[in-house]
């Protein structure tokens, strides 16, 4: 049995009801536990040409923690709609928990375990930003203002930002970019510890 969990966790699958979801693997963990949770899952699915996700929110409790589980491969322009459309109908239910919680799930791929980060008060645009400067994180790249950082770089960087500089940051993402790199984006800019005035993240 032990043995198969190590072999699951190794190719970060994740079943439902015969259909698999490939998590991201990432070698961080933000959250190592989340009880009380109704699962949601987003599978891949490739129709002719087109590249489906199919949702299935089945079993989901607004009243209890919502982990999504998302397949790796899909753009993040087919994922998020459909992580706002099921995040606006738990809080339009009047069972609605205000202590729970929205997370995605990925794998640990260094603790070989589930993992998860923290999503709740996240606004999501689906444009660019109007006004302010922009941190545009595109696969490994990371550009603020038209202007290139590795990572290490930028760690040191946004650092060293004063309160009223951080403020004026937009954090933004790439649309065409893949789930995967989203949730290793996201994990980095947790794993900061950046205290972040903005509720709101762009995606285009």
């Amino acid at each position: 049995m032990k043995k198969i969990l190590v072999l699951i966790l190794a190719f970060a699958l994740f079943s439902c009801n015969e259909k698999e979801v490939l998590l991201p693997e990432v070698d961080t963990t933000i959250v190592e536990k989340v009880e009380n949770l109704s699962p949601i899952y987003i599978f891949f699915e490739v129709k002719g040409k087109d590249t489906i996700a199919e949702l299935n929110r089945k079993n989901a409790i607004s009243s209890t923690n919502f982990i999504f589980n998302i397949d790796k491969r899909l753009p993040l322009k087919i994922v998020l709609p459909e992580v706002i459309k099921v995040v606006a109908k738990k809080e339009a239910s009047a069972h609605k928990d205000s202590t729970s919680q929205n997370y995605y799930s990925y794998s640990d791929i260094k603790k070989k375990q589930l993992a998860f980060v923290p999503f709740t008060k996240m606004n999501y645009k689906l444009e660019k930003p109007k006004s302010g400067s922009t941190i545009y994180f595109s696969k490994n790249q990371i550009v603020l203002d038209n202007v290139p950082f590795e990572k290490e770089k930028f760690e040191k960087y946004i650092e060293n930002l004063s309160v009223e500089d951080l403020y004026k940051c937009n954090f933004c993402f790439d649309k065409n970019d893949s789930y995967e790199s989203y949730i290793k984006n996201l994990v980095f800019i947790k794993s900061l510890d950046i205290k972040r005035t903005h509720t709101e993240e762009y995606i285009y």
